[in-house]
C-alpha cells in the first residue's frame, strides 16, 4: 500500500474547532482512538474520504449503522422525495405507517411498534414499560452489554476486572462521573451466558425484566451458549419477568429478522436502531401488542418531537427495501471471506488471536487462547496490542474500531476484501514483534 498515510489535517481541524465543540467531537465514543478523531468530507460505498485526502476502507460503518455502505442511491432517492413533501408535521404521515408495517412483518416479536430516534431512548422506553407492566423495579443487566448512556442503565458496560467484584457475584460499576449512584439500586448485574445465575436471580420474584443483547456484540461478537436464550425465556415466564432483547447492533446484521429470528427465540419486547435506516436517526421498540399498546392506553408515557420523523422514515423504508434475502446471501460471502482471511493471516504471523462472530459483524481479540463466552473473558484480551494493529491498519488505509469490532456492508466486495487482507498482512508483520 506504499507509504503510510498521515492524518495531520484532521488533527488540525479538531484542535481548531475544540473552541466550539467540546473535544472537537459530539460523542465521547469518538474519542480515544489513535492517532485521534478523524474528520471526513464524504463517504461512498465502502470508502470514507477524509480532510487529509486519504481514502479509507471503512469497517466502522457508522458504528454498525451503514449496512448498505455509504450514500446508497435508493436511500438517497427516498429521502429526496420525502423532503419535497415535507420534513416534520407534528402529526402522522403515511410514510411512518408503511415503515411500521415493514418492521412488524419482518421481526418475530413485533406485533406492535413505536418509533424513536436513538437506541438509548427506546431502551428507556422498554425499561419503563417493563416496570409498569410488572409493578416491579429490578432489571437484570449483564456485564459488557450496553443499552445507552443514561444514568439508570450505564452500569458495568466495560468495568475493570478489579472493580466488578467476583465473577459469580458482579457488582454494579458506573460508566461515568456524575451518575446518580441510587440508580444502580434498580439493577441486578450478572455475567452473561450463565443460565443458572439467571434462574437463581429470577427465583427471588422481584425482577421486572431481563434485558440483554441476544448475541453479545457491544463487547466482542459472542453467540449465546446452546439453550441459553431458551432457558432465560423459560425462567422469565416461570417467574413473571419480561424478556427484552436489545437488537440495536444485531438487528438487520445477523439477519433481516434480527438475532431473535436467527436463534429462534422470540422475546416479549425488542429494541432496534443503527442499521434499521442506514445512518438516519431511527429507533424502534417493538413487542407483544398487549404490552406496546400500553403506551396508548395504559398510562405509560412515550413521546418525542422527532419520533417517526418523515424524512428518517423514508430512509428507513429505502433501507429495508434493499435488505433482501439476496443482499444477505451476497454480502455474507464477502464477510465470511474477510473474517476467515484475517484469522489465517494472524495465525501465519504468529499472533495469538480469536476471530469470532457473524457474517456481517465479527470481532478480533488478541491474546486469547479460546473464544470468549462472556465479558470477563473478553476483558482479558490484549487491548493494547490490538490498538497497535488497528493503527497500523489505518496507516495502510483500513479503518477499524479499536475495540475489535468489524462491520461489513453490501459494498465490501471481493476487490475491497483483497485490499483489506493485503493491509492486514502488512500490519500483522509490523506489529507481531511488538506483542508480548
Amino acid at each position: 500500500m506504499g507509504d503510510k498515510l498521515n492524518f495531520e489535517q484532521s488533527a488540525k481541524v479538531i484542535a481548531e474547532n475544540s473552541r466550539f465543540v467540546a473535544g472537537g467531537v459530539n460523542s465521547n465514543f469518538r474519542l480515544g482512538m489513535q492517532p485521534g478523531p478523524l474528520v471526513f468530507e464524504r463517504g461512498e460505498g465502502a470508502y470514507l474520504f477524509d480532510v487529509d485526502g486519504n481514502r479509507l476502507i471503512d469497517y466502522y460503518c457508522g458504528m454498525g449503522a451503514m449496512v448498505l455502505g455509504h450514500n446508497p442511491a435508493g436511500v438517497r432517492q427516498a429521502v429526496k422525495e420525502q423532503v419535497d413533501r415535507g420534513i416534520l408535521f407534528a402529526g402522522q404521515a403515511p410514510v411512518e405507517f408503511e415503515a411500521a408495517r415493514i418492521i412488524c412483518e419482518r421481526i418475530p416479536s413485533a406485533e406492535r411498534i413505536r418509533f424513536g430516534s436513538s437506541g438509548s431512548e427506546v431502551a428507556q422506553a422498554a425499561v419503563r414499560l417493563a416496570r409498569a407492566v410488572t409493578g416491579r423495579r429490578k432489571i437484570v443487566k449483564f456485564e459488557g452489554h450496553y443499552h445507552g448512556w443514561f444514568d439508570n442503565i450505564l452500569w458495568s458496560t466495560a468495568p475493570a476486572l478489579n472493580a466488578g467484584g467476583p465473577e459469580d457475584a458482579p457488582v454494579p460499576v458506573g460508566g461515568s462521573k456524575g451518575q446518580d449512584p441510587s440508580e444502580a439500586e434498580g439493577l441486578s448485574i450478572l455475567g452473561w451466558n450463565d443460565l443458572a445465575s439467571v434462574e437463581a436471580r429470577l427465583a427471588k420474584g422481584d425482577v421486572a425484566a431481563v434485558l440483554m443483547e441476544a448475541a453479545m456484540c457491544n463487547q466482542g461478537a459472542i453467540s449465546p451458549a446452546p439453550g441459553y436464550l431458551e432457558g432465560v425465556q423459560a425462567a422469565c415466564r416461570k417467574h413473571g419477568a419480561l424478556l427484552i432483547f436489545d437488537e440495536v447492533i444485531t438487528g438487520f446484521r445477523l439477519g433481516r429478522g434480527g438475532a431473535q429470528e436467527r436463534f429462534g427465540v422470540t422475546p416479549d419486547i425488542s429494541i432496534f436502531a443503527k442499521a434499521i435506516a442506514n445512518g438516519f436517526p431511527v429507533a424502534a421498540i417493538v413487542g407483544r401488542a398487549d404490552l406496546i399498546d400500553l403506551f396508548a392506553t395504559g398510562g405509560v408515557l412515550h413521546g418525542g418531537t422527532f419520533n417517526a420523523q418523515p424524512v428518517a422514515m423514508a430512509a428507513m423504508i429505502g433501507t429495508q427495501n434493499a435488505l433482501t434475502p439476496e443482499h444477505y446471501e451476497r454480502s455474507s460471502v464477502y464477510g465470511v471471506r474477510l473474517r476467515d482471511g484475517i484469522s489465517d493471516i494472524l495465525k501465519e504471523a504468529g499472533i495469538k488471536a480469536q476471530v469470532t462472530g457473524f457474517e456481517l459483524m465479527f470481532h478480533v481479540a488478541f491474546g486469547l487462547d479460546e473464544p470468549a463466552r462472556n465479558y470477563r473473558d473478553m476483558a482479558r484480551s490484549d487491548k493494547k496490542g490490538y490498538s497497535l494493529f488497528s493503527l497500523a491498519l489505518l496507516q495502510r488505509g483500513v479503518r477499524v474500531l479499536e475495540r475489535g469490532a468489524w462491520f461489513v456492508s453490501s459494498e465490501h466486495n471481493d476487490d475491497v476484501v483483497d485490499q483489506t487482507l493485503e493491509a492486514v498482512r502488512s500490519a500483522a508483520r509490523e506489529v507481531a514483534p511488538q506483542l508480548g
